[in-house]
């Protein structure tokens, strides 16, 4: 079964216009990466049914590194996609994926992300799985996974029970500020702003 992607161009006003809905990850990829070559503005593809973000392409530079960029593994899209409204209200960028094959390919297109987030529902070896790739692909983005009473993933660098968001929002908020404060500070040292 193939999902279905709509493609939106967002406008100079920052409104975002639908340019088209495809079948099948593939396509939307080549979709969207002959939208980016015909305009400037930013462009991404979304989930029809969940309207997760999945892609994102021209995103200006100021925008990018303003936003600390959130991207989530996960193994029961309900629970994911109500973390990612909560992490977008507090103002982080999140994409979310279902399952570590869907990571691995959106991971080869966007290099830059400030936290990785494991989800919980799935089996441990699937979850060490993901946290080895990640960890080899990504050294040194932190890893936080979300766990199931009674597990932990060894490799990752924080490991929470899944429910509670109290136990697991505050280290989220102090990553992503230490994430910010390393930024800053290697583009001083190297005469950036």
């Amino acid at each position: 079964m193939h999902l279905v992607y709509e493609i939106f161009e967002v406008m100079p006003n920052g409104s975002p216009q639908r340019v088209t809905v495809v079948r099948g990850w593939e396509f939307a990829k080549a979709a969207l990466q002959r939208l980016a070559e015909d305009t400037s503005n930013e462009c991404y593809t979304a989930d029809a049914e969940t309207h997760q973000v999945v892609m994102q392409m021209n995103v200006a530079r100021a925008k990018l590194r303003a936003t600390r960029r959130i991207f989530q593994i996960v193994y029961d899209e309900d629970v994911g996609l109500r973390r990612a409204e909560l992490l977008r209200s507090r103002g982080y960028g999140v994409i979310s994926v279902t399952g570590n094959e869907a990571a691995k390919v959106l991971l080869s297109s966007i290099r830059r992300y400030d936290l990785f987030i494991v989800g919980h529902a799935a089996p441990e070896e699937t979850r060490r799985e993901i946290v080895s790739w990640l960890k080899a692909e990504y050294p040194k983005v932190k890893i936080l996974a979300l766990n199931p009473p009674h597990q932990q993933v060894l490799r990752a660098d924080y490991n929470v029970r899944q429910n509670g968001t109290e136990t697991w929002l505050p280290i989220v908020a102090q990553l992503l500020v230490e994430s910010a404060d390393s930024l800053a500070s290697s583009n001083t040292s190297s005469g950036g702003a």
